[in-house]
């Protein structure tokens, strides 16, 4: 619906312009301010309204009528961070990179606590001139540090007035992480003590709360968006994503690209759905699209078999050794029976350290799920344990099942650095590829996401000491997404000129593929991650603010991208709040978009893909192209050696001929620049035989061909996943689920959990003390959506949240 060009409108002359389009609609007992919820100047021009299925016939049928569609609840997705990252305090190399000052961190989260030592602004300028924003609290809470702070959360049992106060705890830890300021002595039940810092400490932050305790309301989290770049952000960081959508459908996706037309780099989470892959959250190719990694920190509870082997695990709450103790496996931690004095085995459970506790159990060891693999989440119950690998585990239960009188011990060891091997990959972090964009590689990142101590609302745990702060320790693509949105703020400081595109090819050419022990970083398998898994690498926060090379990219590109991928007119201004005509415009491949990865997939033909590169470094540097592939494939690159002058441009084609095997395999470019000054910057390209339409996936066989070319059904729509077959028996396809969480503490709105479709993940919280839960949707006709409370869909009662563009 688009207003009238010929008058100018003020954004509540807006809103009242779409409140008379509203008013026609209404039945005689209808009211506007029981329907308008928010309406929108830049991420769209549109609006948010509760209408019946009937009204939005009706709506339609006006002219400028663009989109309409419904709500949707959105999921939400450090003391050592730092340093392990390459800040450090003291080093000389923050100071020099200004540590974010002058640059400001919109957070859409679930709010914030004020007061609270992260956000303290000692030490801190005064905030832009820029600054547009405003402060819902009152004037003595917010300040140099904490700029700006609204609530965009409607509801119609609460104070539509009430200010931006975090009640969760996620949005507090999320601001902190990207912009905390130090903290000393900041630690968790005394575990992971030190300095905290988010990681631009001179950062400003504006806070907007979008999110409650059942998850974020996809029309908030527009409005927020909205704000903050109205607001003058530089820098939008969200935790938060709804699993695999059509961009023009995608809340997200949509905000994220007016941002980035006004040059604000916006930072996501990739989502909690991993291992299996597809389950990718805002993949958009103009957002940062992080995932999660470990650290090199541990909380050490080691456990001691009688027969002398030292299994290692994990505990936050570092109390007194357990001694030489009887040790049983029960076959339920439901049902314990009597473990009375004795150290209980239970595989992966929330409710299991209360269960052992009630039961008169000593002490527990918590065995990972052969899902979670070598990730450990460690956690604080209130009894002695350990929580150990899924390999580990295995050993801990084969000598109890073996043994007549197994014992154990437990050994608090307290918090460790240095740790290896470091990063790995974490089991929960969304696999790639995109289900939109096959050949753009996905997640873009990695960065710290298990284990980070950040600012929380209050003190944690029952058993607090005199050493307890107000900090916590959890983990998810949550606080990976804070990590690379503060880091970006750091280029942000340096380079105040640089396009977002610039900004994400500094992290991601830079990045690292190897782990602390110069070995390649491995998955939760302890096999080497794919690209699929870690994106680029993993973020190097020293190297990225000078990268030499990157790859920029206009929106009008991305514009292109869109047509290409087949978008209707509609449905790409839907996206980019601007009329287009695809028939005018050049389209532009997946794999000719010059993204600073290069995806292809692989086939019996040649391909050749162009690249162009911007110098941001010094003028004069000469540049060396070198190809690193495996056997079976064949890259050549033109010009190999180029001399820059001053941030000029230069074309790159990158010519790849067929493979002689069928793989799914990684290889590098990297340009080296002969000055000692600059390192290498590394160009992802990953050749890969998944290969799908948009929206429908073909899982290959082991011979590299889809499996649809033998007969077998990969409707993604029907939940099917196709097992790859071994080469003597062909089994028929299995269908595959996903299911509630076993522990979910509540439903939205009521429903009974459900079975989710194949495509949207079993997406849970991230993992906290405190153990609360973010419930999947509900699911109505094998399609999630929300529920009323006797289980009906709410479109079945023609009354749903519905999401208006124009």
């Amino acid at each position: 619906m688009q207003p009238p060009t010929n008058l100018s409108f003020t954004s509540e002359d807006l809103k009242s312009w779409y409140n008379s389009l509203l008013q026609p609609l209404l039945n005689p007992t209808g009211t506007l301010k029981s329907r308008v919820i928010h309406s929108y100047s830049t991420v769209f021009s549109g609006f948010v309204a509760t209408l019946t299925t009937e009204e939005v016939k009706q709506l339609e049928k006006i002219d400028g009528f663009l989109k309409a569609f419904p709500d949707r609840l959105l999921p939400l997705m450090t003391t050592h961070s730092p340093a392990f990252l390459g800040l450090n305090i003291g080093s000389g190399l923050w100071e020099k990179f200004g540590m974010g000052k002058g640059v400001i961190i919109g957070v859409i989260d679930t709010g914030i606590t004020p007061g609270h030592p992260s956000f303290d602004d000692t030490g801190m300028p005064a905030p832009p001139s820029k600054w547009k924003g405003r402060c819902e609290f009152q004037s003595s809470v917010c300040n140099r540090k904490l700029i700006g702070a609204q609530n965009f959360v409607q509801d119609i049992q609460m104070d539509d007035n009430s200010p931006p106060i975090d009640d969760e705890g996620h949005g507090t830890h999320t601001a902190s992480t990207a912009a905390g300021n130090f903290v000393s002595n900041a630690n968790m039940l005394g575990s992971g003590n030190g300095t905290a810092a988010g990681m631009s400490p001179r950062a400003h932050l504006a806070i907007y709360k979008a999110c409650s305790e059942i998850g974020c309301s996809e029309s908030n989290v527009l409005a927020a968006m909205d704000a903050a770049i109205n607001d003058g952000v530089d820098i939008l960081s969200l935790s938060l994503g709804g699993g695999p959508s059509s961009f023009d459908e995608d809340s997200i996706a949509i905000g994220s690209f007016a941002a980035i037309q006004k040059g604000i780099v916006v930072s996501c989470a990739a989502g909690n759905g991993g291992p299996s892959p597809f389950l990718l959250s805002n993949a958009a190719p103009w957002i940062l699209t992080v995932g999660a990694s470990t650290m090199d920190r541990k909380f050490k509870a080691v456990v001691t078999l009688g027969d002398g082997q030292e299994i290692e695990g994990e505990s936050l709450f570092q109390t007194t050794n357990v001694p030489f103790t009887p040790i049983v496996h029960p076959p339920s931690c439901d049902d314990l029976g009597d473990v009375k004095g004795k150290i209980v085995v239970c595989v992966s459970s929330v409710a299991a350290g209360d269960n052992v506790k009630a039961a008169g159990g000593a002490a527990m060891i918590l065995t990972n799920k052969d899902t979670q693999g070598y990730t450990i989440l460690a956690q604080a119950f209130d009894l002695p344990a350990s929580i150990v690998n899924y390999v580990n585990g295995t050993t801990i239960l084969s000598y109890v099942e073996k043994s007549q009188n197994a014992t154990a011990s437990i050994t608090f060891k307290g918090t460790t650095l240095g740790n290896s091997p470091a990063p790995t990959i974490a089991y929960f972090s969304s696999r790639g590829p995109s289900q939109q964009t096959l050949e753009i590689l996905k997640p873009d990142i990695v960065g710290p996401g298990v284990n980070i101590l950040a600012a929380w609302p209050d003190q944690v745990g029952e058993f607090a000491t005199k050493l307890t702060k107000n900090f916590n320790i959890i983990s998810g693509t949550s606080m990976s997404t804070p990590h690379l949105s503060g880091i970006a703020a750091l280029i942000k400081s340096m380079h105040p000129n640089w396009s977002p595109a610039a900004i994400k090819s500094a992290m991601i050419t830079t990045s690292q593929l190897l782990d602390n022990n110069g070995n390649p970083i491995m998955d939760e398998k302890n096999n080497p991650a794919d690209h699929f898994s870690m994106g680029a690498g993993h973020v190097d926060a020293s190297k990225a603010i000078n990268p030499g090379l990157v790859y920029d990219i206009s929106p009008e590109e991305f514009i292109g991208l869109l047509c290409g991928l087949g978008y209707t007119d509609k449905q790409v201004q839907t996206i980019t709040n601007e009329k287009v005509a695809c028939k005018k415009v050049k389209k532009i491949e997946q794999t000719q978009l010059n993204y600073p990865s290069i995806t292809t997939s692989a086939s019996t033909s040649n391909l050749v893909v162009n690249r162009t590169v911007t110098n941001v470094g010094t003028a004069n540097a000469k540049y060396t192209a070198e190809v690193v592939m495996p056997k079976g494939v064949t890259v050549s690159v033109s010009p190999k050696v180029t001399t820059l002058l001053t941030r000029p441009e230069t074309g790159r084609s990158i010519n790849g001929a067929a493979p002689t095997t069928s793989l799914r395999t990684k290889a590098k470019l990297r340009f080296g620049v002969e000055l000692s000054r600059y390192r290498a910057l590394t160009t992802p390209h990953l050749l890969s035989c998944e290969q799908m339409n948009r929206l429908t996936p073909h899982l290959c066989i082991d011979d590299g061909r889809p499996a649809s070319h033998l007969g077998y059904a990969h409707t993604w729509s029907r939940c099917l996943l196709v097992r790859r077959p071994s080469r003597s028996s062909r089994t028929p396809p299995r269908q595959r689920t996903y299911t509630a969480a076993p522990h979910l503490d509540y439903a939205p709105l009521g429903c009974t959990p459900q079975l989710q479709p194949l495509g949207r993940p079993d997406h849970t919280s991230d993992t906290t003390t405190r153990g609360q839960i973010v419930p999947p949707l509900c699911t109505h006709d094998s399609k999630s959506q929300l529920c009323t409370t006797d289980n009906r869909s709410i479109d079945d009662v023609s009354c749903h949240r519905t999401i208006i563009t124009h």
